[in-house]
């Protein structure tokens, strides 16, 4: 966890940085160019003027999966300054002009009647109204996009509440969907201006770069929502990892993950192991399969990261809007037989990870226990963006057999090489044994392994 803060706090120096320039020549009142504050480009480019007026946060930025949500200042979040403030006056956003998209009254300054009627903060939650005319393909394909709409988790939620899938979401009691709004959407539930204009809210939300349009920055948004997972080990943050083989060649999340991924095709995915559009090893890695013995015998039933991956982030039993997790964050490294057998037929075994759900996980919003909570396994198929060739897995010894390292073998009455793998034994409550029942390997591998 030391290391996952001072992730955090690597982004919040890099968010403060870009902040503490807010309050320079920008303020300068004797400048003619600069508009009065009667208008909604003046006082939202005047950061003395806004500091006066702004209104403070009624609650906290909270915290989500990734850790505590970082705090950003009202007038710093709405501010439009510096370079990107510079760019923006070049676009045709600008050209259009502030009521056009936020609606509400220019021409005063009066803040309660600049914000009053209509007004929308954030554009692109209306954006059939306000993205469409200009963004019609984009706007088509977002509205199943997973990044926008949370299905797998909304799935999850939905489905050990009792009810079928993703799409009756709406039908859980309004004290669960209000929960999953406050906590599951700081990250599962991006607009168009979380990736394009804003840092996201779990970021700590607000103007990125003087409201200018941007291709997504890896750090401050990627990485800004995808902290605890994607983040956390494609940087190699965590004690005893490096960072992502990939990283180190000077990629980002955009060299794998394309905007039709990212957008989506209108198409309505309810787990996101069954989109279409995922990127695949095999895109830069040609003929891997006959590469070597290793691949030769695996390729068929092993995922990939099973042998590439180094330990990656796991917790578990969360309660959400309390109390946090119960089992900690915590590095480990899991093979278990695989979760997604209609998603990923071809694999018998792939890595796991602990998540962080339990039946009483939403007590706090008025569901003691959920009533099908065994729909699905604690442990998830999953997919670490930690990826090296050489792991603890793919090196042996001289003169050792190719298997040393990842066969479990019985040395002395010892099993070697039992930590990678998940057994019933390896979980802690009651009822994480009888809901991964499918994902544990107890008798599901060789039985010579243990008699060697």
């Amino acid at each position: 966890m030391k290391r996952l803060f001072y992730l955090f706090a690597v982004i919040g120096i890099m968010t403060l940085g870009f902040l503490s320039g807010c309050s320079n020549d920008d303020d300068d009142p004797s400048d003619p160019n600069k508009p009065a504050v009667n208008s909604c480009e003046g006082c939202h480019t005047n950061y003395t003027h806004l500091k006066q007026v702004y209104t403070p946060d009624s609650t906290s930025g909270g915290s989500s999966c990734g850790g505590e949500t970082p705090h950003v200042e009202p007038y710093d979040r709405v501010y439009i300054g510096g370079e990107g403030y510079t760019e923006f006056k070049k676009s045709e956003h600008y050209k259009m002009g502030c009521v056009k998209c936020h609606n509400g009254t220019d021409g005063t300054d009066n803040k309660k009647v600049a914000h009053s009627g209509n007004f929308i903060s954030k554009p692109s939650t209306a954006k059939d109204e306000k993205c469409k005319s200009c963004h019609q393909d984009e706007v088509m394909k977002t509205h199943n996009s997973l990044h926008e709409q949370g299905w797998g988790q909304k799935r999850k939620v939905t489905v050990r509440y009792g009810l079928a899938g993703a799409h009756e979401f709406d039908k859980l009691p309004k004290s669960v969907q209000d929960g999953y709004k406050e906590n599951c959407a700081k990250c599962h539930a991006a607009t168009c201006g979380d990736c394009h204009v804003n840092r996201p809210i779990a970021q700590g939300g607000g103007l990125r770069s003087g409201h200018n349009f941007f291709e997504p920055d890896m750090l401050d948004n990627c990485i800004g929502c995808h902290t605890s997972r994607g983040g956390h080990a494609f940087l190699g943050v965590a004690p005893g990892t490096v960072q992502d083989v990939h990283k180190s060649k000077g990629m980002k999340c955009t060299s794998c993950h394309t905007k039709d991924e990212i957008h989506g095709t209108g198409e309505f995915v309810e787990q996101r192991y069954k989109y279409n559009k995922l990127p695949t090893c095999e895109k830069c890695h040609s003929n891997i399969a006959q590469s070597n013995t290793y691949h030769m015998v695996h390729g068929n039933n092993l995922t990939c990261q099973t042998c590439h991956s180094q330990a990656y982030n796991n917790c578990g039993s969360c309660h959400i809007g309390g109390d946090g997790a119960r089992i900690a964050s915590y590095q480990d490294f899991k093979i278990g037989v695989n979760p997604l057998k209609d998603a990923k037929s071809k694999y018998k075994l792939s890595l796991v990870r602990h998540t962080l759900m339990a039946p009483d996980s939403w007590s706090k919003y008025g569901v003691a226990n959920l009533a099908n909570f065994n729909a699905f396994p604690v442990y998830n198929y999953t997919t670490p963006h930690n990826i090296l060739r050489w792991t603890p897995r793919t090196k042996v010894n001289t003169g050792e057999a190719c298997s040393a390292a990842c066969h479990i073998s019985n040395e002395n009455g010892t099993a070697k090489n039992k930590q990678w793998y998940l057994f019933e034994s390896d979980l802690k409550y009651d009822w994480e044994k009888s809901s991964s029942k499918s994902v544990t390997v107890d008798g599901q591998l060789p039985s010579s392994w243990f008699n060697k």
